[in-house]
């Protein structure tokens, strides 16, 4: 009887399947919730109400449920129109772990007629504890395995899903392990770790409790035993690359196709680091039946039939093995994601336009022809088409799957030279299948870049009396375009410096920028040159920038110490003298000498070149100072002949020598005047001349009587009547020269208007100044500097 009711209740339902194809009947749906495990007669919720319909009528219109179902969970009191639970209905058994499972109800009444479609959202109830495949698990850990290390994987299943599926592990109390909780797609797992070195010794066996726990209100939980074997050898257990892998394989996947490879290493050697690989797969449904593993290259491949809809996803608990007795073990989890099938991706047609675009291309400019198609029908065969990658480009729809890459942005061949732009086609299916091509777009150069120097100003050292035809400098200007835009040609800008042409000096070679000299520099002539030099591109039109060269010639010592009057006069005999009674340190004779080169190369040193003169005199070496070393004896001869050697401090140094004879007399009467005739030299006699004239006159008067009153106090002096020292002091003249006392020693110097002829004239005063006073005179460079001229009696300026 019950059969002959179902195939009635089946022929009815095909009955108005096709009167609702083939009439206006009016389809709608309503959905409604109810949690598992009610029971019979629970009311899912009034469809009299909610479908708007009289109750009054439900018999008449004979409103029944139509379902292909085997079984029938759902019924309709037609006197009150309520939709109640008919069987006692099991989420588990009926959807088995799917998150989301639902019963469809067709309802059909008749007068006119009508088909309602109903979806019934079985809720999930805490009602199945979570439970261990085994209740008792063994494990073997080295003894030297160091703190940290991650053991076996402890996954306890629940038939319940959601928040009342398995959600925390605990274990007992314990000095060794601690539990890692790994979450992973819809499970969650622990790993045990080490927390403290074992000792095989003080506990062989280490006995610990897992505890599962779902998430339900309240919740409910399984426990599994772990029995840890400690062992003394094999000493390191095979690790994964990986404790957790993931991958995806679609539906309906070919049998024998590997899905993942798993690598495990051993550090042991011999048969305790060879690996081999299984599955562990108890307490996961159906994992034995539709994989296995090569337990020699640890591939993962399909055994049976992968069905999206009966499971979307696998979990599969892998185990590496070595091959030492005893053998030790370690686990590792794949996550399996089984992708529904949407067969055919979009394909992309892609038709060039132009195979380069100039970087001053307009906006709108048109590169390529994109067309997007798709084998599949409808959502799976809709497309669109997207460039995923910034760049200036975008797509422009022309109709329906046909679009068009225009420029979008300004485009610079400096920045980037060539574009990828990648469009990507998605169809819309579930989940969605895409494809992307390329499309390659190279920016042409145009002229948009001058040539540029690193640095506006450039500063060239030269030596002077380089050899003519060197290279002192290369110039070099980037030009950021390339080919003709790129090319760069140098030339002077300035054609004058100094009023003297730049090519008579220098020549500049327009392919490398080499500037090189055509003269040798003399430092004590010119010291600083200035020029510009053009870099131009050969673009069109042209453009250029400009560098500024300065070149500094650098002195070299090429001038030799010059010895000033009065020793340097041609024909005159050098020749001084001293009393006999001259004590230690009295001065005989200042040498004096100039240097035409600056800085070092004219810092000069004074020596005696002579080795017998060095017995009774000295000189000062910066000073030029002769003075004697000690008293005279009746052993030492009446006449000394001198050889000073005066040296600059130059690289090699250069020097010049002057001798002097030193004549010993009786007594200070019969010491001639220190003065020697200062040749003058021949020039027109002007009215600054008479008064530089009569002002060393002047001078020269006082400085007579000074020394006349000196040497008569020393003569007449008694100990402690005069200070040994006296403060420097400077006084200034009116005609503008000024003098230098310090000591017993006094220095004039007098200064015409006119500075490029002006006389430089410095007076020793007969006694010994402290070694080391230098006049400073301050020269007229283009680069301001002080030279020292040490020891100078006459400096033309």
């Amino acid at each position: 009887m019950s059969t002959r009711r179902t195939q009635i209740s089946f022929w009815i339902y095909l009955i108005v399947l096709l009167l609702n194809c083939c009439s206006d009947a009016v389809c709608e749906q309503l959905s409604y919730s109810v949690p598992e495990e009610v029971n019979p007669g629970t009311s899912v919720g009034n469809l009299a109400k909610d479908l708007n319909l009289d109750v009054h009528v439900l018999e008449a219109r004979r409103l029944q449920i139509v379902s292909g179902a085997r079984r029938k969970y759902f019924d309709i009191n037609l006197r009150t129109g309520v939709l109640y639970v008919n069987e006692r209905v099991d989420r588990e058994e009926l959807c088995m772990r799917s998150v989301k499972c639902t019963v469809d109800v067709e309802v059909v009444i008749n007068s006119p007629l009508k088909l309602y479609r109903l979806e019934i959202n079985i809720l999930d109830i805490n009602d199945n504890a979570p439970y261990f495949a085994e209740k008792w698990q063994s494990l073997n850990i080295a003894e030297s395995t160091a703190p940290g290390g991650r053991f076996g994987f402890i996954g306890a299943s629940d038939l319940d899903v959601g928040k009342n599926s398995v959600n925390a592990y605990k274990i007992s109390p314990n000095d060794y392990f601690s539990l890692d909780i790994l979450k992973g797609g819809e499970s969650v797992s622990a790993q045990l770790v080490l927390q403290k070195a074992l000792d095989r010794e003080q506990q062989p066996t280490i006995t610990l409790t897992v505890t599962a726990s779902d998430g339900g209100n309240p919740p409910k939980t399984g426990a599994t035993q772990i029995s840890i074997n400690v062992l003394d050898i094999n000493d390191n257990a095979p690790v994964f690359s990986s404790p957790l892998y993931k991958t995806r394989v679609f539906e309906n996947i070919p049998v024998g196709k590997t899905i993942i490879v798993l690598n495990a290493t051993d550090t042991d050697d011999g048969l305790n680091s060879e690996i081999e690989y299984s599955l562990r797969s108890k307490g996961q449904d159906r994992v034995i039946d539709l994989f296995q593993i090569d337990s020699q290259t640890g591939a993962i491949s399909v055994k049976g039939e992968i069905d999206y809809e009966e499971n979307p996803a696998f979990e599969i608990h892998a185990q590496a093995s070595d091959k030492g007795q005893p053998a030790m073990s370690t686990d590792c989890k794949v996550l399996v994601e089984v992708v529904d099938r949407n067969d055919n991706a979009p394909a992309i047609t892609v038709t060039s336009l132009l195979n380069t675009v100039k970087e001053d291309a307009e906006v709108g400019t048109a590169i390529a022809l994109v067309s997007v198609l798709d084998k599949d029908g409808g959502k799976n065969g809709a497309a669109k088409a997207v460039i995923v990658n910034s760049s200036p480009f975008k797509l422009e729809t022309n109709y329906k799957n046909y679009y068009s890459v225009v420029v979008h942005g300004p485009l610079d061949r400096e920045t980037t030279a060539q574009y990828n732009i990648t469009i990507v086609a998605t169809d819309e299916g579930s989940p969605p299948l895409c494809s992307s091509s390329t499309v390659t777009v190279d920016v042409s150069d145009v002229n948009d870049n001058p040539p540029h120097f690193s640095e506006p100003i450039v500063d060239v050292y030269v030596k002077e009396n380089s050899p003519i035809g060197s290279v002192i400098k290369t110039l070099t200007a980037a030009d950021a375009d390339v080919s003709q835009n790129g090319q760069v040609s140098y030339s002077f800008l300035q054609s004058r410096t100094d009023s003297l042409p730049s090519s008579t000096m220098f020549n500049i070679n327009s392919e490398t920028g080499d500037v090189v000299s055509l003269q040798s520099f003399n430092y004590e002539e010119f010291k600083t040159f200035q020029f510009k030099v053009q870099a131009t591109d050969s673009g069109v039109p042209p453009l250029s920038s400009n560098v500024t060269v300065n070149v500094l010639i650098l002195d070299e010592n090429d001038n030799s110490p010059a010895i000033l009057p009065p020793y340097s006069e041609h024909g005159s005999v050098n020749s001084e003298s001293i009393p006999y009674s001259a004590e230690a340190g009295y001065f005989v004779a200042k040498i004096r000498a100039v240097d035409a080169d600056s800085g070092y190369n004219a810092l000069l040193s004074y020596h005696l070149s002579e080795p017998n003169g060095n017995k009774l005199f000295r000189i000062g070496t910066s000073t030029g100072e002769i003075r004697t070393k000690r008293r005279m004896s009746d052993n030492d001869l009446k006449s000394h002949p001198l050889v000073v050697l005066v040296s600059d401090n130059g690289e090699p140094s250069l020097s010049a020598t002057v001798s002097i004879d030193v004549v010993v007399v009786e007594s200070t009467a019969d010491i001639q005047t220190p003065f020697r005739h200062v040749p003058i030299k021949e020039e027109s006699f002007s009215d600054l001349n008479l008064y530089l004239l009569i002002a060393i006159v002047s001078v020269s008067v006082i400085f007579l009587l000074s020394l006349i009153t000196l040497i008569a106090v020393k003569c007449h002096r008694t100990d402690g009547s005069f200070s040994s020292y006296s403060a420097p002091m400077i006084t200034t003249h009116p005609d503008g020269s000024w003098s230098y006392s310090k000591s017993t020693q006094q220095y004039d110097v007098c200064f015409s208007s006119d500075t490029l002829k002006s006389d430089v004239v410095v007076f020793p005063a007969p006694f010994p100044p402290v070694d080391g006073d230098l006049i400073s005179i301050n020269g007229g460079d283009t680069f301001s500097r002080t030279q020292t001229l040490p020891n100078t009696e006459k400096v033309r300026t």
